[in-house]
């Protein structure tokens, strides 16, 4: 018997949802949660094992043997099979492999081969299929065999002998034909696909466009080499996500959850572009180096400095967000950078000049009419060249095959400061000094 943190006593049912299984075992010591599992059905354990996050997955594989081990993954779907048998030791994989079936261990090396982030390391190879020549009655005749083992047969892949993909058919339109129809007459000719080498966001994003609960993976001519389900997807789209949001904070990636992860690794996540950002901020202080003399003729220039750059690194990082959002989501393209700098354009402006609004009263006060017409001026010009700034860099990247989200909020607000600490000190020395 396991118990938790209060030293209470916790169970678990096999009727329970796997998911509901993974999320109390997640809670608990890997060698712990172990025992529990053990006490579960083989088949079980395998859609369970499957919910667990990836790092809780492997500190648990250490506790089994190398039957349990094989057991399970024997046990598992082709594509948590494979993910799996990835975050193995190399001596683990050489451990497991003569233990399993010469179909098992050739589709574990086939899908594990795929290159991280594509179609082909997400898909998995449990999947219904069907020849054109057979009738709706022989077809549901096979899917009747063949249910049990496969993720999905609500759509059926029509294959011709070379396992090239000439289209789809519904379970529900095989149900409602007559016995004698044809799966060539049912099907349909054009399906929706991706290749096998195709970005998994791009996959992620055809099923939620398509609305399908899996596409097929082709390669180049068009042999069928697996499925992607939804829930593949939206796991894609998840980590995906993670990753952009990372980057949005100027922070590097993490293979792990924050909660498991050790102090070096958030360390080595963030210290890297942290460092880029603290040279980066010297660019605002050579700035201010540079004007020293206009800075000691009107010391009330340093009162508003702060305000001045962080409202134009705020817009910036606004509308960075805004874009690399955008973009990731298919709703701009990089063709459409004009037309969003023309917009964004006359956003800044107005935004500009209700902000200089809101401080000119506060410049008036703090050092007379003209630190007040330096300070709104130059509000307008910096939230205005921020915010192009902003929305112009996740373009720049994207164009150059480089990820949008790269385009980080502390990395705008770096650059906007600094050219902020040179527009409002040029336009002081104009109208102070002109």
């Amino acid at each position: 018997m396991a118990f938790d943190e209060a030293g209470l006593a916790i169970t678990i049912d096999a009727e329970d949802h796997p998911a509901d299984i993974a999320h109390t075992l997640s809670e608990m010591d890997p060698g712990e949660a172990w025992k529990l599992l053990c006490a579960l059905p083989v088949s079980v354990q395998a859609d369970v094992f499957g919910y667990i996050e990836p790092e809780l997955q492997a500190e648990t594989i250490e506790h089994m043997t190398r039957p349990q081990l094989t057991a399970l993954i024997t046990e598992m779907d082709a594509d948590d099979r494979a993910d799996v048998y990835n975050r193995l030791s190399e001596e683990q994989q050489e451990m497991i492999l003569p233990a399993l079936a010469h179909v098992e261990r050739e589709n574990i090396r086939k899908l594990a081969s795929y290159e991280e982030g594509t179609a082909g390391a997400i898909m998995t190879s449990d999947y219904a299929t069907l020849k054109p020549d057979m009738t709706a009655k022989e077809a549901i005749a096979q899917l009747r065999l063949e249910a049990p083992d496969k993720e999905t047969i609500y759509r059926t892949y029509v294959l011709k002998d070379d396992r090239e993909l000439i289209g789809t058919v519904r379970l529900a339109d095989l149900i409602l034909a007559p016995p004698s129809r044809k799966v060539s007459a049912l099907m349909d000719d054009d399906p929706v696909f991706v290749h096998v080498d195709d970005d998994q966001e791009s996959v992620a994003r055809t099923v939620a466009k398509y609305d399908i609960l899996a596409v097929p993976v082709v390669d180049a001519q068009h042999h069928l080499l697996g499925i992607v389900t939804h829930d593949d997807a939206i796991d894609a789209l998840e980590e995906e996500a993670t990753e952009d949001f990372l980057r949005l904070g100027a922070h590097g990636d993490i293979d792990e959850s924050v909660r498991s992860a050790g102090i070096f690794t958030l360390y080595r996540a963030r210290i890297v572009w942290l460092v880029l950002l603290v040279f980066g901020n010297l660019l605002s202080g050579f700035g201010i180096a540079y004007f020293e003399d206009t800075i000691a003729a009107h010391i009330a220039l340093i009162f508003f400095l702060p305000l001045l750059i962080a409202s134009g690194g705020n817009a910036g990082a606004q509308a960075a967000t805004l874009m690399v959002r955008a973009l990731a989501t298919g709703e701009v393209r990089s063709r459409d950078w004009g037309r969003m700098l023309g917009r964004e354009f006359l956003v800044a402006a107005a935004l500009g000049i209700t902000m200089a609004l809101a401080v000119s009263g506060i410049g008036v006060f703090r050092g007379g009419t003209d630190i007040a017409m330096v300070v709104a001026s130059s509000m307008i010009i910096i939230v205005l060249v921020g915010s192009l700034i902003g929305m112009s860099l996740p373009f720049v990247l994207s164009r150059l095959n480089l990820d949008p989200a790269t385009a980080s909020a502390p990395l705008v607000t770096s650059i906007a400061d600094a050219t902020g600490v040179v527009i409002y000190f040029t336009i002081a020395s104009v109208v102070l000094f002109g």
